[in-house]
């Protein structure tokens, strides 16, 4: 997601400090190559070796003592992004005065990359005048801004000013720096087993965890596209995705086909049951000597109904999770319920499909293939929506 993306990393001295590590080893996780710079008040807070193991190159502090003889130009310049976490109200006064007292605020001045910043202080250091006054400054500059969170401070006190957590503050980063080839498309995405009910304590379900659902929708939103998510899952649901609840087959149904008109791109991930019980029973099913009956009936495949029923500019994308003849499978339910694209793949494969944090696919269109071989979801979520804006 950010491959070779040049980031420094800023630290300032305060408390949240030690998150700092943690972002370090994300970023590099996801391919960037990271920068640290540390405040001088940093160092008393995380050690120097800490963040230089775990970054892509040893943390610089200082203006003077490198062998570069500018090395907040060299930073300013290079950088992809500037990422500031944790941003302490006098780095935040200093940025926006233009006062550039360190090696830190002086490659915030000597850059034109995008800046994220991320607040962390005391409610009553937050809510000062003067540093919302220079927090709306940079704003309006075109800072990001990542609004520190209400949770326990230092000193045990309760309040606003909490450094963001690790994954907002990497959503938003990655936001900034990801191609909005997306931009102006509304898509919706459905994710998750839905559940159909037994009796009041029971219901049948598949292995699905939604993550797929889940990835296809934050990689769209990275990329500009205005996304719904209807899920059984919500509180899964990734940042700036509207969601939408349908927890069992028919909910699903009454909800996607209600608002399907309104969406450019319709991509089912969800793993629908096939069938569901015939009786509900209103009162919890006791157990008895002997066997109780189950019967089973079809649930309604309105995947049909919505490929017979797209619009021309409309694209439709439909999952098949096989475990024998996958192509030829996928192809079959391709062309008998009229989709743009379906998405297959052989969930007997170790590491494939249901509840992994990886996935391996064949994309199929009526006349063309992509292959995307195992990798992390969100990686299989991206070659899905390249997949999409090369046949539409």
């Amino acid at each position: 997601m950010l491959s070779d993306k040049r980031i420094v990393l800023g630290v300032s001295g305060g408390i949240a400090a030690y998150k700092s590590v943690e972002i370090s080893r994300r970023l590099v996780d996801a391919g960037a190559f990271v920068s640290p710079v540390m405040s001088s008040a940093a160092k008393k807070f995380i050690g120097e070796l800490t963040l230089s193991a775990l970054a892509s190159e040893p943390v610089k502090t200082s203006l003077w003592e490198d062998e570069d003889p500018i090395p907040h130009t060299t930073l300013g310049q290079q950088a992809d992004l500037i990422l500031v976490a944790p941003a302490t109200a006098k780095l935040i006064g200093n940025y926006a005065a233009g006062i550039s007292g360190d090696l830190l605020t002086a490659t915030l001045l000597a850059t034109k990359a995008p800046v994220v910043l991320c607040p962390a202080m005391h409610t009553e250091m937050w809510e000062h005048q003067a540093v919302q006054d220079n927090i709306n400054t940079l704003r309006e500059r075109g800072v990001i801004i990542v609004d520190p969170e209400d949770g326990i401070l230092a000193g045990g006190d309760l309040g606003k000013g909490r450094l963001a957590g690790v994954e907002t503050i990497l959503s938003n980063v990655e936001l900034v720096l990801t191609k909005k080839d997306l931009l102006n498309l509304k898509i919706l995405v459905t994710s998750g087993g839905t559940r159909e009910p037994i009796d009041p304590v029971r219901y049948i379900t598949n292995r699905s965890s939604g993550k797929q659902g889940y990835a296809l929708a934050e990689a769209a939103f990275m990329r500009g596209a205005d996304v719904t998510l209807v899920t059984s899952m919500p509180d899964f649901a990734p940042v700036g995705v509207k969601v939408l609840c349908a927890e069992t087959a028919q909910e699903m149904n009454d909800v996607v086909m209600r608002n399907q008109e309104d969406f450019d791109i319709v991509i089912m991930a969800a793993a629908i049951a096939d069938f569901r019980p015939e009786l509900i029973s209103e009162q919890k099913i006791k157990k008895i000597k002997g066997s109780t009956d189950l019967k089973l009936i079809n649930t309604h495949d309105f995947l049909v109904d919505l490929g017979k029923g797209k619009r021309p500019s409309q694209t439709i994308v439909g999952f098949a999770a096989e475990t024998e003849d996958l192509e030829s499978n996928a192809m079959e339910k391709l062309k008998r319920k009229h989709l743009d694209l379906i998405v297959a793949n052989n969930v007997s494969l170790p590491g494939v499909g249901f509840s992994y944090d990886t996935n391996e696919v064949t994309i199929i269109s009526e006349d063309s293939k992509w292959t995307v071989p195992l990798s992390d979801k969100r990686i299989i979520a991206d070659g899905i929506l390249d997949a999409i804006l090369e046949i539409r």
